[in-house]
Parts: C-alpha cells; structure tokens; sequence
C-alpha cells in the first residue's frame, strides 16, 4: 500500500523519500504533481499528499481539487460531442480540448462493422497519446491485446462525479488492500451491478433498477466525501441497503 505525506508546490523531493525497489532494474515512475529536473532533482508542482508506492517503484502526488490532465494509459469516460469523416470527437472534461477517437479504434472494427456513434454517445476508453502541444487521442481497445476488454460504448445506466483521488482508488487491482476501498464490495454481496471507473472522475454505475443504481452511486459519492474508512464504509452501506 502506498504511504501518503503531505507536501507544497516547489518543494524538492528528498532522496532519502524516493521508494528502494526489490529489483534495482525496474525504473522509477514519476507521476503527476512532479516534475524531474536533470540529473536526478524532482520537484512537486502541485499541493497535495506525495505518495511513494514501494512495490510498484513509483512516487506521485495526489491532488483530489485538480483539474484531471488527460496522461496516456489512463482509462477514462469520455461523451461524443461530434464526428467527421474519420473521427469522433469526444469529450473528458469541460476544461481540456476534445479527446480524438478514430472510428475504427475498436476491437475488430471495420468500415462496415465499426460502431455509429451519435452526439452525447458514452464511451469508456483509454487515453492513447496526449501532450499539452496536441489534441489528447483514444482508443477503445487495449493496444497491448487488441482486445476491448470492458472498453466502448456505455448504454443505460448513470454517470456520477467523484473526486480525481477516489477515481484512482477504485481504479487499484486491490481496493482493499491498497486504497483502503471496500463499498463496492460490501455492496456487491447483496446488489448486482456493472461499473467503469474513469481516471477523469467518472464513474458509470448500471444495475437492475433505478434505485440500485442510485444505491450504488450515492455509496461511492459519501464515502469520498466524507472520507469513510473500511469499518465506516461498511456500516454506510448496511445504512443504505435498508432504504431499499
């Protein structure tokens, strides 16, 4: 699990803080918040708890008030905003520009097979490529498979906000053991439902009915909010399972 401390734009990050991996091969990652500075200075650039993951060999710095900036790999929710000949244009966040998705970047696309998409169309993808010089791309595919794995087009159910750090919590392999998250879990025992998390904040929630749907979104909502620990989150969605 990754260790948290907080820290302020412009402070240098010690040595002594960086994480030791088991295997002296595997290279340091930096993500967001840090910027590296030849030979061997990283500094933050955002305010926010810095987190150093030890097992993964990677440091980066949490900022739940942020702006989400779109960073190749990331899975995210994207909205059709318009097309073209070649292309969907699709939004992330009403604060970057659109993403660009080629029509045929889904799993065993053809011109004649290839999804038609229409205007306000949810996707779930994957960022691609993006820079602060060029329109980010996506791809609703693992380019490493060719496989959607869960990726494209999202149909029924709702969309609801949650803050960048939950969004990279419930993104975890291990919910429980890394971001300390358990509501979904907890509600999986007794509800049936499917969820995508984006990176961007998002997260798509469908279930049987309306109110499972709710049930499900309202959980993930409060418990970012208000900051719910494991035992806290239990007793949450006990709470809300009576409401049903």
């Amino acid at each position: 699990m990754a260790t948290q401390i907080l820290i302020l734009p412009g402070e240098v990050i010690s040595p002594d803080l960086l994480p030791i991996p088991s295997n002296p091969s595997l290279a340091l990652k930096l993500g967001p918040g840090l910027r590296h500075t030849p030979p061997s200075t990283i500094t933050s650039v955002l305010a926010g708890s810095l987190c150093i993951d030890q097992k993964k060999n990677a440091i980066w710095v949490e900022n739940n008030s942020g702006r989400y900036i779109p960073r190749p790999h990331d899975l995210v929710l994207a909205t059709v905003h318009h097309s073209s000949t070649d292309w969907y244009h699709c939004s992330i966040t009403p604060h970057t520009t659109l993403a660009q998705l080629p029509q045929l970047a889904f799993e065993g696309a053809t011109k004649k097979t290839r999804p038609q998409l229409s205007s306000g169309s949810l996707i779930y993808a994957r960022v691609l490529s993006a820079s602060k010089h060029t329109d980010p791309e996506i791809v609703c595919f693992n380019p490493s498979t060719g496989k959607a794995e869960g990726m494209g087009e999202l149909k029924g159910g709702m969309v609801f906000d949650v803050s960048l750090g939950m969004a990279r919590r419930l993104l975890l392999a291990k919910q429980r053991e890394e971001g300390g998250i358990v509501v979904l879990e907890e509600i999986a025992e007794k509800v049936a439902f499917e969820v995508a998390v984006g990176r961007n904040g998002k997260v798509w929630v469908k279930s049987g009915g309306v109110r499972e749907t709710l049930l499900v979104g309202r959980a993930l909502q409060e418990t970012d909010r208000e900051g719910l620990g494991v035992e806290e989150q239990g007793k949450l969605v006990k709470k809300l399972l009576r409401t049903m």
